[in-house]
């Protein structure tokens, strides 16, 4: 495309990905598409009420006017999976996240899951998913990637990690690996706050770099930045976002990447607090990368776009800079939107479901039943099906900026009175309080049988569960006590002297109803833990 035609501001509108806060093309995504010429939305939960209003939606993203008409908007999401799932309502399948699809140790399923998501976002009008998440997470602390990552082993995250590319790519949905050059060896969230990975240049060749090494053989059409410092690689304290040394020297020289980087949120706190989101948008693409990522607010995405603006215009950064990353994002956009309906055309009708039962069905029960994992047994399973059984359920009541609230509630409790006649539940909430904990305690009293699961919301578990879990244990006698994580694996750590562990990666409808069948002995748990469970 001759980028002579195009006024400045049109190339860069072409460089920012923008999210908004409405169910419909409100003002502030038509000010961004069409004063600003901004290419590119970020979907959230916050944009999605049903698979038609969603379909509808992108659709009519796509009909703003725009002067190049031919060039379509990148319509991007985080739909990882498990329990980063933006698609998560009636008629979309609940694709399982990639702690459980490591867990199954079976990349060519990992590839099928990716495939299944693909397709149901294309129906969706949905072009650009930033996943896979391939940082390898070797921290047990680390409070935003966790299941997030494949597991601890750069070899199967590598492995999961480019099964997961060629699935969403052969579909024709664009992949983003993340978070790069690695996120999952901190103990800082950068929604908050500004990590640093502090390992030598040997040890983040080994394990960090391994896996966005076989992505981009793989040739994986994106790659996001952590805002994450690395002194191996950028003696300052810059995050890799903002360093030249990581995306240029590092991405592009070293690894020799040249598809399109693009940034995460820069209004996360690691870069909004420490730089400032427009300065941050002007340093981002000084370093090298093509999209800039503004999900939320409407005057930080404004700053951004005019303090790029103006760094071109002073000679900050040249026009050239600006055209070579504009040209790797319109040949992405010929190579994976081609498909995209033209100006005007009326969208096919979506329907619901949007994969048929059986083809989806077969593909997450078999992702989820090979999650299940048997961390340690003393004999207190299978549960007797001739005895009343406790479930205790920890209900998500906050949410974070990783975790949006799901659209169910679906309970351990629920999926097993499907296979067991004498269940009852106490519902505590994750931060479980005192007078919470001492109500279970005194019904427990009354049950020889107890499956408690446990839900870590970010970093370590609550000690209001911990304090649960090591009260049941304290007070056993006798009983039988089956704990289940239904989120972090690491809870093990919380009680290391509890005789029965499963590890789930998720709570969602599948791996609940996998792991009531192994808590009654009708499936043998198959998964293979993907991280250590060292206790402290």
């Amino acid at each position: 495309m001759n980028l002579t035609e195009w006024s400045l501001e049109e190339k860069l509108g072409q460089l920012f990905i923008c999210g908004f806060h409405s169910l419909e093309p409100d003002e502030q995504i038509q000010t961004l598409v069409q004063r600003y010429h901004v290419g590119g939305i970020v979907y959230f939960r916050r944009n999605i009420q049903s698979v038609a209003q969603l379909a509808d939606l992108s659709q009519s993203l796509q009909q703003l006017p725009r002067r190049h008409q031919e060039v379509p908007l990148f319509i991007s999401i985080d739909q990882e999976g498990g329990m980063v799932a933006r698609l998560d309502h009636e008629g979309m399948s609940r694709i399982p996240g990639n702690m459980a699809l490591g867990a199954t140790n079976n990349p060519a399923l990992t590839e099928e899951v990716a495939v299944l998501a693909a397709r149901e976002m294309l129906a969706l009008g949905i072009n650009f998913n930033f996943a896979p998440c391939v940082d390898v997470n070797n921290n047990p602390a680390n409070p935003v990637i966790g299941v997030r990552s494949f597991g601890e082993n750069p070899e199967q995250v590598a492995a999961h990690g480019t099964a997961a590319i060629h699935g969403y790519q052969r579909e024709g949905v664009i992949a983003t690996a993340k978070h790069f050059p690695g996120h999952g060896d901190t103990d800082v969230d950068s929604h908050l706050g500004l990590a640093s990975v502090p390992h030598d240049r040997r040890r983040l060749q080994q394990v960090e770099l391994l896996p966005f090494r076989a992505a981009i053989e793989a040739g994986v059409d994106a790659i996001m930045t952590a805002h994450v410092i690395f002194p191996a690689f950028e003696p300052e304290e810059v995050p890799a976002t903002l360093s030249r040394r990581v995306l240029t020297d590092l991405l592009r020289g070293e690894l020799g990447y040249d598809g399109v980087v693009v940034t995460d949120c820069l209004e996360m706190q690691a870069i909004a607090r420490h730089f400032g989101v427009g300065e941050g948008a002007v340093r981002a693409i000084e370093a090298g990368a093509d999209l800039v990522l503004v999900s939320h607010t409407l005057a930080d995405q404004i700053a951004a776009i005019e303090a790029v603006t103006a760094a071109v215009r002073s000679g900050r950064i040249s026009e050239e800079h600006i055209d070579r990353s504009v040209e790797r994002v319109l040949t992405l956009k010929q190579q994976r939107l081609r498909n995209s309906l033209p100006l005007g055309a009326t969208p096919p009708a979506v329907t619901i479901p949007l994969t048929p039962e059986d083809e989806s069905g077969d593909i997450l029960r078999r992702a989820a039943e090979g999650s299940v994992t048997l961390a340690r047994d003393e004999g207190s399973l299978p549960i007797r099906l001739d005895e009343p059984v406790l479930v205790v359920w920890p209900e998500l009541r906050h949410t974070t900026e990783v975790d949006e609230p799901a659209v169910y509630t679906y309970t351990l409790a629920e999926a097993l009175e499907q296979l067991h006649r004498q269940v009852e539940v106490a519902v505590i909430g994750v931060r479980a309080s005192e007078p919470e904990i001492a109500a279970v305690l005194e019904r427990s009293a009354s049950f020889t049988q107890i499956v408690v699961a446990t839900y870590t919301a970010v970093g370590e578990l609550d000690q209001g569960q911990q304090t649960l879990v090591q009260r049941l244990i304290q007070q056993a006698g006798d009983k039988r006590i089956v704990v289940v994580s239904t989120r972090n694996p690491y809870d093990l750590r919380a009680f290391p002297e509890v005789g029965t562990y499963l590890c789930l990666y998720e709570n969602r409808p599948p791996a609940l109803d996998a792991v009531a069948e192994v808590l009654v002995g009708r499936l043998q748990p198959q998964g293979v833990l993907p991280v250590s469970l060292t206790t402290n």
